[in-house]
């Protein structure tokens, strides 16, 4: 191979031996000095000797050093050398890579370097460093990007030369959306290979003099100088591109889908953590708003995470507490016919610590990504058959709907406990019917449906909720082992004007009643609502604000039931 002799020194590196010998002396990063006309590298004794290098003299040193090199990071290592006659783009060189050093290591380096021009504008040298990045083991064990250590140093970096030449630049935070479910569908261990996959996936992506760097658990920075917002916004498109279609491993598909938040300094902040701390706010809205997507920081985005962030702080706490400031509320449902009330949904309600109403749509998402919902469904299931047993006492057939959460579903012990509530409570299997929504029985409809059969096995209705708002909902129609269909609002809003609806709402009711599945009709608010569904369908319950709004327990037994 090239470079195993010394090679000769060319005339510029021996004109400039003198002030080489003074670099490589007084700084701790390995010193080089290059001829790119003639390709001899000159480089320092400790490089030589930490990376068992043939000799200090090297000619090609891209082919010498290959071997070296991580084979992800060739192809940026051979372009810094094949640039260096072209100075169009610039004159410095900037590169992040890993390379196996002579312990048999791998380490992260980075080249930094400029070009030096002679007389007549032609570039004859390279001159720089080759600093190492192993401070705190600076290269992830994972993904062998750099780690969240060398991300704040580097942003630091970032924001001083920024000070310095009032150029800013844009920080991104990328997250895998989901990623815990990829985890759980394969384990921990392949999770890990699958997150490799991943970041090279996205690295194609960066920009040569760009590094990636992977910060927490599926999350990945990338800081990138003087750019604007057009410029992230492709590189974002391009890794989406990326994970379009489903991937493969190990003969299996996973869906996977990225969201990320930017932010721009210095202008939004000169810190490097209080930065960071901006693009993961903006993050967690992207996620929080749907997932694959690109959030922008504004003061807007961070005040709204910070709320989150409080009322998720709040929600641990009440959960270890019992489950204090959360109440639940009931909504009628009613026959279709007659409108003689027939049961009730239980919703949850949530008060924060100073006794202010949160949303649903807030809180419910917290409990969720934190897996609270499992111990607090539970606590809603035992608290809704208390209360439908008091209140069998004045219609004895009432029954009581409960949502149930996916991650209740994966919960194979949620069974057992639904049983031993009813067996405590002294109630029939018949007295309550479990609600998912469709979204979430999409996702894993194998599993689900074995789910809802061992439930239905047991006497327990399943209830799939909010059909129609979903993409597949004929499929899951047809697929699914549930007993009840609730037909969404979004079926019922346009009633009145649209013959299009009225039929749509007509024929999903007389298919659902022909396959053996009873109906519920969501989101009646008016009598006109009403008078037009009794007149083209024979749904079996009606549930909407015409017959009562969500109540607490005592305005509901005194509003409906008279007690």
């Amino acid at each position: 191979m090239a470079g195993k002799k010394r090679a000769p020194l060319s005339p510029i590196l021996r004109q400039n031996k003198r002030i080489f010998d003074l670099m490589k002396n007084t700084t701790s990063d390995y010193a080089f000095m290059m001829d790119p006309a003639a390709d001899v590298f000159l480089a320092s004794p400790t490089f030589v000797r930490d990376y068992a290098l043939p000799s200090e003299t090297l000619t090609h040193v891209a082919d010498v050093l290959h071997p070296l090199i991580c084979a992800q990071d060739r192809r940026a290592f051979d372009a810094i050398f094949s640039s260096l006659m072209d100075v169009t783009e610039g004159r410095e060189r900037q590169l992040d890579f890993r390379i196996t050093n002579a312990k048999g290591d791998l380490t992260w380096l980075r080249l930094k370097g400029k070009i030096g021009l002679s007389e007549d504008g032609h570039p004859n040298l390279f001159v720089g460093t080759i600093s190492q990045l192993a401070r705190r083991n600076a290269a992830d064990s994972v993904t062998g990007l750099l780690n969240r250590y060398q991300f704040t140093e580097d942003l630091g970096e970032a924001l001083r030369t920024a000070r310095e030449t009032g150029k800013g630049g844009g920080l991104l935070v990328m997250g895998i959306d989901n990623f815990r479910t990829v985890n759980e569908a394969f384990n921990h261990e392949i999770g890990d290979v699958i997150l490799r996959e991943i970041s090279e996936c996205i690295l194609q992506n960066v920009p040569r003099r760009l590094s990636l760097y992977r910060l927490d658990g599926d999350e990945f920075g990338l800081i990138y100088p003087e750019a604007d917002e057009e410029m992230l916004r492709e590189f974002f498109i391009r890794v989406q591109r990326e994970f379009a279609h489903p991937q493969v491993y190990d003969g299996r598909q996973y869906l996977v889908t990225m969201s990320a938040g930017m932010v721009f300094y210095p202008q939004a902040a000169r810190d490097p953590l209080v930065l960071h701390k901006y693009a993961q706010a903006a993050l967690d809205t992207a996620k929080a708003g749907g997932k694959n997507r690109l959030n922008a920081f504004s003061k807007e985005v961070y005040n709204r995470w910070l709320r989150s962030l409080t009322i998720q702080e709040q929600i641990l706490e009440d959960v270890k507490a019992g489950c204090r400031n959360f109440e639940l509320y009931f909504q009628p449902q009613v026959a279709g016919d007659d409108q003689h009330i027939v049961g009730a949904e239980t919703l949850l309600r949530w008060k924060n610590e100073k006794g202010h109403m949160v949303a649903p749509m807030e809180f419910i998402r917290i409990l969720e990504e934190t897996k609270t919902i499992v111990p607090v469904g539970r606590w809603i299931f035992e608290q809704a058959l208390r209360v439908c047993k008091e209140w069998r006492k004045k219609i004895p057939n009432f029954c009581m709907s409960v949502n149930m959460s996916y991650e209740q579903i994966k919960d194979l012990s949620f069974l057992k406990f639904v049983e031993d509530c009813l067996h405590r409570h002294d109630m029939p299997p018949d007295a309550v019917v479990l609600e998912l929504t469709e979204s979430k029985i999409v996702s894993d409809l194998k599993f689900v449906n074995a789910q809802f059969d061992a439930f239905r096995l047991h006497g327990i209705k399943i209830a799939m909720d909010d059909f129609g708002t979903g993409y597949s909902s004929l499929s899951s129609l047809k697929n699914l082992n549930c007993d009840i269909i609730k037909i969404d609002r979004a079926f019922v809003m346009r009633i009145l004007d649209n013959h299009f609806d009225q039929k749509l709402v007509e024929y999903t009711v007389e298919l659902c009643h022909s396959i053996g599945k009873t109906t519920c009709i969501e989101g009646v608010e008016s009598q006109d609502e009403y008078d037009c569904l009794v007149k083209i369908c024979k749904t079996d319950t009606i549930q909407g604000y015409l017959f009562g709004r969500p109540e607490p327990q005592d305005v509901f037994e005194q509003k409906f039931l008279g007690m």
